[in-house]
C-alpha cells in the first residue's frame, strides 16, 4: 500500500508541481533553463561542498557563473539569501531566479539538487549539460519508502545529462549507470583516479579529509569536460574558502579544538569522525574527541540507531541532544538513538535541550587539548520544533557557550 501511495504521489507532483507551477513559470520567464548550461550535483553527502567548489573552478576560468545551493544563491558575485530549509527550491522561484541569471548574462548555473526536488518536480525543464554524483547513502528512507526509490529518484535528472559524472566506488555506481542510456555518456572517477600534479598539489593541503578529496575529485572530472586546463582548476581550489558549517573551526581561547559540521547520516558523520581523528593525530592532540548531535524528527526512524552507534565507535564521548524534533518528542528519538547499543553506554550523555547540550559539552566535559565538534545543523537559520521554525545559529550558541566563565 505504502509503495501504490508512493507512486501515485509522483504523478500527483508531477501535475501539481510540474504542469501547474513549473510550466507556467518557465512560459512566463521565457524558458531560461535554455539559455543556460547548467551542471547538476547531487548526493547524500557533499554535495553543498561541491557544488561551491565547481563555482569557484568556474568564476577562475573566467566564466559567467552562478550558483544555487542549501547555503545561498549566488549570481555572479552577489549572494541571495534564499531561506531554503530545502536544497531545491519551489518551482517557481527556480525559474525566476534562473531568469534573473539570463538576464544578467550568466552563462553556468551550478545547481545543487536533491532527491525531493527531483521527485517531486520542483526542478521542471532542468536539462543538464552535465551531472555529477557524490554518493548515494542511507538517507530519506522514510520519504523514499526503499534505497531503491532514492536512487530513482536522484536518477531522474541524470538521464537527462548530456554528460553524467559517477564515483566508481559509491554503492550506488551499478545502479545508477542501469538508468541511464546511449544519450549518456558517462565519466567516472574514484579514490585510485590519479590527480594531475598541479591539482593534486592543490587538492591535499586544502582538503585533508578522505570524502573531501573525492568532492574535488567530482570537479575535477566535471572541469575537464568543460576543457577547463589543470592550473585554473588548481586555482579555483585555492580559492575556495568552504562552506560555513561544513568543518568549520572555531577560534578560541580555551585551549579546545571546536568543529561546526553539517554531517547528519550515518555516512557523513563516520566520515566526520574519523577524518577528525586524523586531524588530533596529525596535529598532535592528546585530549579526548567530543561529539554533539542528534537525528532529525519526522524524518527516516531506521538511521538513528545507526547514527548512535556511529558516535560511540568513532568518539571518545557523545552528547546526544535536539535536531529539529518537529512534531516527535525528543526523548523518543533519543531513546531510538540508543537503542541498538550494546557497548558504550558509559560514553554517552543524554540532554534534550540542544543550547543545554552545547553549553554543557563546552563547559563542563570539555578540557584543554580535547576536540568538541558539532553535528547535524551546521549553517542552518533556524530548529523546527512542532510545527514552528525558531531562529537558531549552531555559531552563535557555541561562541556563547565559549564566552561563559567556567
Amino acid at each position: 500500500m505504502k509503495t501504490l501511495l508512493y507512486h501515485l504521489k509522483y504523478w500527483y507532483h508531477f501535475f501539481k508541481t510540474g504542469l501547474l507551477k513549473g510550466l507556467p513559470a518557465a512560459i512566463r520567464y521565457g524558458f531560461p533553463t535554455r539559455k543556460l548550461k547548467i551542471i547538476a550535483i547531487t548526493g547524500t553527502d557533499g554535495k553543498t561542498t561541491s557544488s561551491t567548489l565547481m563555482y569557484e573552478v568556474l568564476k577562475a576560468a573566467g566564466k559567467k557563473a552562478a550558483l544555487l545551493s542549501t547555503v545561498a544563491a549566488y549570481i555572479g558575485t552577489e549572494q541571495i539569501e534564499t531561506g531554503f530549509h530545502v536544497t531545491s527550491p519551489d518551482a517557481h522561484d527556480l525559474q525566476k531566479l534562473m531568469a534573473k541569471m539570463v538576464k544578467q548574462k550568466i552563462k553556468y548555473l551550478v545547481l545543487e539538487f536533491t532527491s525531493h526536488g527531483a521527485y517531486q518536480h520542483r526542478l521542471w525543464g532542468i536539462k543538464p549539460l552535465i551531472a555529477g554524483v557524490t554518493n548515494v547513502t542511507h538517507e530519506h528512507l522514510d520519504y523514499h519508502l526503499t534505497y531503491e526509490n532514492y536512487v530513482e529518484a536522484k536518477a531522474m535528472i541524470l538521464e537527462r545529462a548530456k554528460i553524467v559524472v559517477l564515483n566508481e566506488d559509491d554503492q550506488s555506481f551499478h545502479r545508477l549507470k542501469k538508468y541511464l542510456t546511449d544519450h549518456n555518456r558517462v565519466v567516472t572517477y574514484s579514490v585510485e583516479t590519479p590527480l594531475p600534479k598541479k591539482i593534486r598539489d592543490a587538492v591535499e593541503p586544502k582538503f585533508p579529509e578522505l570524502y573531501n578529496q573525492m568532492n574535488a575529485r567530482l570537479v575535477t572530472k566535471i572541469a575537464t569536460q568543460l576543457g577547463i586546463n589543470h592550473q585554473t582548476i588548481a586555482q579555483g581550489i585555492w580559492n575556495f574558502q568552504g562552506v560555513p558549517g561544513r568543518m568549520e573551526f572555531v577560534p578560541n581561547k580555551r585551549g579546545l579544538k571546536i568543529v561546526i559540521d553539517f554531517a547528519h547520516t550515518p555516512n557523513a558523520l563516520e566520515e566526520a569522525l574519523k577524518a577528525l581523528r586524523r586531524h588530533m593525530k596529525t596535529n598532535h592532540l592528546t585530549g579526548r574527541l567530543i561529539a554533539v548531535y542528534g537525528a532529525a524528527g519526522l524524518r527516516d526512524l531506521t538511521k538513528r540507531p545507526l547514527m548512535g552507534k556511529v558516535g560511540v565507535q568513532y568518539a571518545d564521548l557523545v552528547v546526544f541532544t535536539a535536531e529539529d524534533p518537529r512534531t516527535e518528542d525528543v526523548w523518543s528519538i533519543i531513546r531510538q538513538m540508543k537503542e541498538q547499543l550494546v557497548v558504550g553506554h558509559n560514553q554517552v550523555v543524554s540532554l534534550g535541550d540542544r543550547e543545554q547540550a552545547i553549553h554543557f559539552a563546552i563547559n563542563h566535559l570539555a578540557r584543554r587539548g580535547d576536540l568538541v565538534a558539532f553535528f547535524g545543523k551546521g549553517p542552518e537559520k533556524s530548529m523546527c520544533y512542532g510545527t514552528t521554525e525558531f531562529p537558531w545559529s549552531e555559531r552563535a550558541v557555541v561562541e556563547q557557550a565559549l564566552a561563559q566563565k567556567k
